[in-house]
Parts: C-alpha cells; structure tokens; sequence
C-alpha cells in the first residue's frame, strides 16, 4: 500500500475516533444531566471513551509516528464537526425569555 493511502487512512480512523469520542461526550452531557447517579455515568462515559480511543491510536499507528500523528489531526479534527453537528437549532438557541439573561441579571 502507498504512504499516501496508508497515511489517508490512518487520518480516517482518526476522524472517526474523534467522532466516537466527542459524540459519546455530547450524549453522555444529555443523558448524564437527567440521571441519578450522574457521577458514575461520567466517569464510566469517559473510561470507555477513553479506552476506545487510545486503543485505536495504537491500532490506526501501526508503531509508525507519521501515521499517529495522521490519525491524531483526524480526531482533532472531528472535534469541530460534531460541535456543529450536535449544535441546538435556532429554537433551542432562543429558549425561553427568563432563561437568556441570567448571567447579565448577575450585574
């Protein structure tokens, strides 16, 4: 296989490492807030995600730098992109009139 694909494809995992990663993140804050025990659902959110993680970097390197560092731009990457996936809608975003002015009713 080329360095280019090999490099291209490492980059890949990486995208979809950060995928997992911070989309897991952004439904473990949804699910956690509602929880009881919301102290144990984020700390096994993060174990797991974690581990998942770190495991694909060893498997996506290959024991080669260049390729780690290709998967790890990929998941730095994939950051921004959930962000704007997940973001709330322009309704979501206005909520109610009480709720948007508390931080300037602290003045």
């Amino acid at each position: 296989m080329s360095e280019t694909l090999t490099l291209a494809l490492a980059w890949a995992e990486g995208a979809v490492l950060g995928a997992m990663f911070f989309g897991g993140l952004w439904w473990t804050v949804r699910k956690g807030v509602s929880c009881r025990q919301a102290a144990l659902w984020f700390a096994a959110s993060i174990l797991l995600r974690t581990t998942v993680t770190l495991a694909g970097f060893y498997v996506a390197s290959d024991r080669d730098w260049e390729r780690l560092l290709a998967c790890v731009l990929g998941f730095v990457v994939a950051r921004p992109v959930v962000t704007w996936t997940t973001r709330p809608s322009r309704k979501m975003q206005a909520g109610p009139a009480g709720e948007a002015c508390h931080a300037s009713q602290s003045r």
